[in-house]
C-alpha cells in the first residue's frame, strides 16, 4: 500500500519536473535573447514606421545606425528606414502626400518647409509634441525658428549644417600661414582672405587649389548668400510684402563680386567638379563646404586637416546653412497610436544628437553641444557656435525652386559670360517673372 502510494506520487513529481523543463525549453524560444544571452521579452503588439531621408554617404550610415539602436530598445516600435536621393527626394515625397501613400515620418529641409506648410503637406507638432514630453525650450533658438509658423511648430529640429572651413595643415603650415594652435592666420576683411589665398598659392605645388570651389552646382550662390548676410544692411531677398526678389542691390553686388574675383583670379581654379574629393585627395588647401564633410575627412589617410567657422570678412558672424527637421506627412488613416509612436522615435532622434554628430552636423538641442560626449568628438567643438549665426534661405514657398535660378545666373558668371552685376538683374527678373505665374 505504501509502495502503491509512492510509485504515485513519483510519477506526479516525474510529470512536473517534465512540465518544468518542456516550459524551460520554449522560453527562451518565445522571449527571445539579447546580445549577452538573456532573455528579454517581445511585446505583444508592435507599431511599424515608414521612415523616409535624402541622405548619402556617411549621414546614411550613422542615420541607419541610429535607426537598429532605436528599434532595439524599443521593440515595441519598430522603424524601417526608405532613403532616396536628394535630387527627387521632395518630388516623391510630395507625390506620395497627394497620393495618400505618405511615410509616416519624413526628413524636410528647413528651406522646403515653407512650400509643405502653406500646402499643407505636413501636420502642426506643436501639442502632440509636447503632449509626449518634448520641451521646445531644450533647442537652439535659432534653429527652432526655422520650423515655426505663426506660433506653430511643423518639424522636431536634428541639427543644423552650415557652411565651414576646411584647412589642410601641411600646405598651410609650408605657407607659413598656421599659429601656435595650428589655426590658420587669415588677415582681416575680405582684401585679407584674398591675400591669404595668394600666399598659399605662391607657396604650394602648382597642382593644389588655394581654395577649391566647384565650378558649377549651388556652392558659388552659399559662399555668396553668407558674405551677403555679414554686411550691416544685407541679407534682403524679397519686398517687404514679399511680391518680388530685390537682391539686386550694392551690398549684394559687393558680396558676389567678391566670390568672382577668386574665381576669375584662379584662386579657385577653373572647372573644379568635385571639390569635397579634390580636398579629401589632400589637393586642396583650402575647403569651404558644409559640416557634413567632417566625419569623410576624418576616415582619409594622411589627411592632416583643421576646421574653423567661416571667416567674417565684413560687419559681423554670418553663414548659409539649412536644418534637417523630422515631420509628420499629412497621411489618409493616420492614427494617434502611430502619431505617439512617430513623436516617440523622433525624441529619441533629437535627443541623441550626439551620435548624429559623428557625421559633422551641430545638433539642434543646445545641452547636447555642451555634452561630454559632444565635446570629445574631435573639429565639432571648433564650430558648434555656428548655429546660432545661421542664415537660413527667406521663407518663400518657391524658394527651393528660386535658388536653381539663382545657380544658372552664377554659372553664367562664373564662365565669363555675364557680369555680377548682370548675374543679380537676370536672375531677379527671371525670379520675378516666375512668383507673378
Amino acid at each position: 500500500m505504501k509502495r502503491h502510494c509512492w510509485n504515485k506520487n513519483r510519477s506526479k513529481t516525474t510529470i512536473g519536473l517534465i512540465s518544468w523543463t518542456v516550459l524551460l525549453l520554449l522560453l527562451p524560444g518565445c522571449m527571445g535573447q539579447n546580445s549577452g544571452g538573456a532573455p528579454i521579452s517581445k511585446p505583444a503588439h508592435v507599431v511599424r514606421l515608414e521612415y523616409w531621408t535624402p541622405f548619402s554617404g556617411g549621414d546614411n550610415q550613422f542615420m541607419t545606425e541610429m535607426v537598429e539602436q532605436f528599434n532595439m530598445e524599443h521593440p515595441e516600435i519598430q522603424v524601417t528606414q526608405k532613403n532616396s536621393r536628394l535630387d527627387d527626394y521632395y518630388s516623391r515625397l510630395k507625390t506620395a502626400v497627394l497620393s495618400g501613400n505618405a511615410p509616416d515620418v519624413a526628413i524636410v529641409h528647413s528651406t522646403i518647409m515653407p512650400q509643405f506648410v502653406q500646402n499643407g503637406y505636413v501636420e502642426k507638432l506643436t501639442t502632440e509634441a509636447k503632449d509626449i514630453g518634448i520641451d521646445w525650450k531644450r533647442f537652439n533658438p535659432n534653429i527652432l525658428r526655422s520650423v515655426s509658423y505663426e506660433d506653430e511648430y511643423y518639424g522636431i529640429p536634428l541639427d543644423t549644417h552650415a557652411l565651414v572651413m576646411y584647412y589642410n595643415k601641411d600646405w598651410l603650415s609650408k605657407a607659413g600661414l598656421l599659429d601656435e594652435a595650428q589655426r590658420p592666420v587669415i588677415p582681416k576683411g575680405a582684401a585679407g582672405f584674398k591675400s591669404f589665398l595668394e600666399q598659399i598659392r605662391g607657396t604650394v605645388p602648382s597642382d593644389i587649389a588655394p581654395l577649391a570651389q566647384p565650378s558649377t552646382r549651388i556652392d558659388s550662390v552659399w559662399l555668396w548668400w553668407s558674405l551677403y548676410n555679414q554686411m550691416i544692411d544685407g541679407g534682403q531677398f524679397y519686398s517687404e510684402d514679399g511680391t518680388g526678389a530685390v537682391f539686386n542691390n550694392p551690398a549684394s553686388l559687393t558680396a558676389l563680386s567678391f566670390v568672382n574675383e577668386l574665381y576669375k583670379d584662379k584662386l579657385i581654379p577653373s572647372d573644379i567638379n568635385d571639390a569635397f574629393q579634390l580636398f579629401y585627395d589632400g589637393k586642396a588647401a583650402v575647403l569651404i563646404t558644409g559640416m557634413w564633410g567632417t566625419g569623410a575627412f576624418e576616415k582619409a589617410q594622411g589627411l592632416h586637416f583643421g576646421v574653423i567657422p567661416m571667416p567674417t570678412l565684413y560687419d559681423r558672424p554670418a553663414v548659409w546653412g539649412d536644418s534637417h527637421n523630422l515631420s509628420i506627412p499629412m497621411k489618409r488613416g493616420m492614427t494617434e497610436e502611430k502619431r505617439e509612436a512617430v513623436l516617440t522615435f523622433a525624441n529619441w532622434i533629437v535627443g541623441h544628437g550626439d551620435m548624429w554628430a559623428k557625421a559633422g552636423h551641430v545638433p539642434s538641442m543646445t545641452e547636447l553641444t555642451r555634452s561630454e560626449v559632444f565635446n570629445e568628438l574631435e573639429y565639432r567643438s571648433d564650430y558648434a557656435a555656428t548655429a546660432n549665426y545661421v542664415a537660413y534661405w527667406p521663407r518663400n514657398a518657391k524658394q527651393w525652386s528660386v535658388n536653381e535660378r539663382i545657380i544658372n545666373e552664377f554659372e553664367r558668371m562664373i564662365y565669363g559670360y555675364q557680369t555680377p552685376e548682370e548675374a543679380l538683374d537676370t536672375a531677379v527678373k527671371k525670379i520675378n517673372a516666375d512668383l507673378r505665374k
